[in-house]
């Protein structure tokens, strides 16, 4: 690497310095910040602590949230009067939901704690890291909300549905419906903000490298299809199966590829060496 001043330690007094460059010392990613003058060349890194633990958030929730959905009761999705009886009939439906919720939880948390292993604290990148993390805490909030209103709310509305005197079954379902379709609002905006978090996230990680930027081109890639569903959910609700739920068959295997190679780059970090 060419470097446009005399070479001295890290952590010393520079002379000339200009820009901002990025070396990998001994397996670690840093940034060093540059000044015009005298200035003080500092040394910046990801949090090796934060960026494990955000990293196994990540891939337990996703890959445990993905074999968790299998169990969910199938069919075709927006033919009501058929999923509606299956919903009924399944004693564990609030439950699943339950637990979906918790690994979903474990997901965003992990694009939370993501946000501050980052260590941008200033510039564009680091508004941008703010509104990463905030549009994480929004999209799991909605994700809160869709649980409610499809775990507990539907259940109760399909049970009253499929147990009603028959002059009241049109009434009970057209009720059930109602709630579907705030399910289906509810889905397409937590999606947008899931989708804007792994944007905002992606572009820190290009503009920093405080991980490999690959990993960020992957992260900014699997935001497509969840942008993609959200707008297909909001206008049609789940009529295209693989771009159906919060995971999708599109999403899901981007997700997986960004962040297990997160998990290994955090986990073959160094302990940073002690000054001094």
């Amino acid at each position: 690497m060419r470097e446009d001043f005399q070479t001295v330690s890290l952590g010393s007094w520079v002379h000339r310095a200009s820009r901002a460059t990025t070396v990998l010392i001994s397996g670690y990613v840093i940034t060093c910040e540059e000044m015009v003058g005298y200035a003080h060349r500092s040394t910046i890194m990801a949090d090796r602590a934060s960026l494990r633990l955000s990293a196994t958030l990540v891939v337990v929730g996703e890959v445990l949230f993905a074999i968790v959905t299998l169990f969910h009761p199938g069919g075709p999705a927006n033919n009501h009067r058929v999923v509606f009886v299956g919903y009924a009939s399944d004693a564990s439906y609030e439950a699943l939901h339950v637990v979906q919720f918790v690994f979903m939880a474990f997901l965003l948390l992990g694009l939370f704690v993501f946000s501050f292993a980052l260590n941008v604290r200033s510039g564009a990148l680091g508004w941008a890291d703010r509104f990463a993390a905030v549009s994480a805490l929004v999209a799991l909030a909605l994700y809160g909300g869709i649980q409610a209103v499809d775990g507990v709310a539907l259940k109760h509305a399909v049970d009253a549905w499929v147990n009603a005197p028959e002059v009241e079954k049109a009434t009970r379902f057209a009720s059930a419906e109602t709630v579907r379709w705030l399910e289906w609002g509810m889905n397409s905006y937590q999606l947008f903000m899931f989708a804007l978090a792994l944007i905002l996230l992606a572009s820190v990680i290009v503009g920093t490298a405080r991980v490999p930027r690959a990993i960020g081109f992957l992260m900014g890639l699997a935001a497509v299809p969840l942008f993609v569903q959200s707008q297909v959910i909001g206008t049609s609700g789940f009529s295209v199966p693989l771009l159906a739920g919060s995971l999708s068959a599109v999403a899901l295997p981007l997700m997986l590829a960004w962040s297990i190679w997160l998990l290994i780059v955090a986990w073959r970090m160094r302990e940073p060496a002690q000054a001094g």
